[in-house]
């Protein structure tokens, strides 16, 4: 490892994720006929330990699989990204995590079947060794109960926190004052701070309900608005990172990139505002591809689009 150059740690889910194309959805009751099947390695931990790995961060995965061909696969996939498995279970009383897609003009519907996800548990967390200069990254995949002993642990150790809180779901203050750094998009930050948000919103009204979620701390929030780009409190200070004009394809994964290429950026020692416009340069190269993990960009390719 090269000086000074901290390891992400990433606790969160792994799942498959089968998605079915069509001309059209279903109506409830009805059949219509696919075009395609597909199978991609997703769950927002595996997709977000993908994305630093890929732009060269020591990464390392926490969760669990269960013992069938799904599972077999996505540590196959995910060895081969890179990415630190030692720390992945396998759970033969639970099935691996899978979501159903159905993709149709661009649109789609998900159901996510959480399987060994759900018993990801505290022990699991609390087996890595975290160092000051790491990286703690979760989101709401597996039981909360899991991410605030990661989160616990790595707080005593000096291990900056990330937390991505997606899928969106209400959760405490008490998990919230562990976060050093709130990833989360319009959705996610309108039911966190009970205000009505659509992306198309005046940048004002995210940073004043951004800053009710960092007013007693100096918790650093990013708001990620598409093409749109990033808001960013730093220091109680409201910045806009400009979103790049490209052809989205998939944004499956996009948040994710983002997260990922953030932690690594952090975990090489750059400083925040950096890693962020950073992380919404890897983004906008990761929604011009199919499948989530998949299109995860290298640091080569991120150099390539930012130049250096």
């Amino acid at each position: 490892m090269g000086e000074g150059l901290g390891r992400v740690f990433v606790a969160g889910s792994i799942n498959m994720d089968v998605v079915a194309t069509a001309d059209r959805h279903p109506r409830i009751g009805e059949t219509v006929a696919g075009k395609a099947v597909l199978y991609f390695p997703g769950g927002k931990g595996a997709n977000q330990a993908v994305a630093a790995a890929k732009l060269g961060a020591p990464t390392t995965l926490i969760g669990r699989v269960g013992s069938d061909a799904f599972g077999r696969e996505l540590r196959t996939f995910l060895a081969v990204q890179g990415v630190d498995l030692s720390l992945v279970k396998d759970t033969p009383e639970a099935h691996t995590g899978t979501a159903i897609i159905t993709l149709a003009n661009a649109d789609n519907t998900i159901v996510v079947v959480p399987g060994a996800n759900a018993l990801v548990n505290a022990d699991d967390v609390t087996a890595p060794m975290l160092e000051s200069g790491d990286i703690a990254v979760s989101q709401f995949e597996i039981p909360l109960s899991a991410v605030s002993a990661f989160f616990r642990r790595a707080r005593a150790a000096g291990t900056t926190t990330i937390l991505n809180p997606a899928p969106a779901i209400e959760f405490g203050a008490e998990l919230l004052d562990l976060v050093d750094i709130l990833v989360l998009n319009e959705t996610e930050l309108g039911l966190l701070t009970k205000t009505e948000l659509r992306d198309t919103d005046d940048p004002a009204r995210f940073i004043e309900a951004a800053h009710g979620l960092s007013a007693t701390s100096n918790r650093i929030i990013c708001v990620t608005l598409g093409k749109r780009g990033v808001l960013a409190l730093i220091d109680g200070e409201a910045s806009i990172i400009a979103g790049r004009a490209v052809k989205a394809v998939d944004t499956t994964g996009a948040g994710d990139c983002f997260v990922g290429a953030v932690a690594a950026q952090l975990a090489a020692g750059k400083p925040v505002r950096d890693a962020l416009a950073y992380a919404n340069a890897a983004a906008s190269i990761c929604v011009q591809r199919m499948g989530a993990a998949p299109s995860m960009p290298t640091a080569a390719e991120v150099a390539a689009v930012v130049g250096g």
